[in-house]
C-alpha cells in the first residue's frame, strides 16, 4: 500500500480546528490540485469560492443549520456548478450555447466536474496534515447563500469544504462491504442477498457507534437512513436550479 492510498483509507470528517489559517501557498496548492481533476470534455464546469471575511463564514455557518466549524476553519472553499463563463464564451464565438447550457445533461455535467475536483481538493488537503468536512447544508438556503457570495445566473453553490488543522481525533466510520458497492457485469439485485448485506453492515455500524460512545448509542445504519429518507427536505432545489437557468431543458 502506497501513501496515497493510506491517505484515502485513512480520511475521516473533522469538525473542530485550530485558529490557524492556511497559507497563501497551501491554498494555491489545494486548488490546483482541485484542477488537475478530470473534467468532461475540458469543460471545466465549475468554480471555488474561498470564503475569508469572518461575517461571511459566520453567515453561511449559519444558513448551513448552526454548523460553528464553518466559521473556525482555516479556510472555508464552496464549490459551484458553473457554466455562467460559457454563456460568454458563446457570446465571444458568436455561437448560441444556451440550449445545451440549459440542459439537464449539461447540469449533471456541472455537477460531476464540482465533485472530482473537491474530492482532489480534500485528498491533496488531507495529505498535507489537515482536515477537511463537506458541508452539504448550504443548500439549505441557496437564496440567501447566493446573495452572501453573489453567484450570477449559470451558477449554483453545490456544497462547502472546512479545511484546516486539525484540533480533534476521531476514527473513520465503516463502509459498507466491498461486496455491497461492487457489482460484476450486472448489477445484483436479489432481495434477500442485498437485505443480508444491510443486515450485516447494521451489525457493523452498531458495534462501532456502541464502542464509540461507550454503549450511548447503538443504531444501525437503515435506522438512520430510513429516519432520513421519511423527511422531505430542500423541495425547493428544482426551482431554484431552473431560476438560475440550469436544467430547463
Amino acid at each position: 500500500m502506497n501513501t496515497t492510498i493510506e491517505t484515502i483509507l485513512n480520511h475521516r470528517s473533522i469538525r473542530k480546528f485550530k485558529d490557524q489559517p492556511l497559507t497563501e501557498e497551501q491554498i494555491h496548492t489545494i486548488v490546483k490540485a482541485a484542477q488537475a481533476a478530470s473534467t468532461s470534455s475540458f469543460i471545466q464546469a465549475y468554480s471555488i469560492i474561498g470564503v475569508t471575511d469572518q461575517e461571511k463564514k459566520e453567515q453561511l455557518a449559519k444558513f448551513a443549520g448552526g454548523q460553528s466549524y464553518v466559521a473556525n476553519t482555516g479556510h472555508f472553499f464552496v464549490f459551484c456548478a458553473d457554466l455562467y463563463r460559457h454563456s460568454l464564451l458563446g457570446e465571444f464565438q458568436d455561437v448560441d450555447v444556451l440550449p445545451s447550457i440549459e440542459s439537464t445533461e449539461k447540469f449533471m455535467v456541472t455537477i460531476i466536474d464540482a465533485a472530482l475536483a473537491a474530492q482532489n481538493a480534500a485528498l491533496a488537503a488531507e495529505s498535507m496534515g489537515l482536515g477537511i468536512c463537506y458541508i452539504g447544508g448550504i443548500r439549505n438556503s441557496l437564496e440567501e447563500v447566493s446573495e452572501i457570495l453573489e453567484t450570477p445566473d449559470y451558477v449554483v453553490p453545490l456544497f462547502g469544504l472546512t479545511v484546516g488543522v486539525p484540533d480533534q481525533t476521531s476514527s473513520a466510520k465503516p463502509r459498507l462491504p466491498v461486496s455491497a458497492i461492487y457489482h460484476e457485469n450486472t448489477y445484483k439485485h436479489d432481495v434477500e442477498w442485498n437485505k443480508n448485506q444491510l443486515e450485516q453492515y447494521d451489525a457493523d455500524i452498531s458495534s462501532y457507534y456502541e464502542n464509540r460512545t461507550n454503549g450511548a448509542r447503538k443504531d444501525k445504519w437503515t435506522e438512520q437512513m430510513a429516519s432520513m429518507l421519511e423527511k422531505k427536505s430542500r423541495l425547493y432545489m428544482k426551482d431554484f436550479v431552473e431560476k438560475k437557468k440550469l436544467n430547463r431543458l
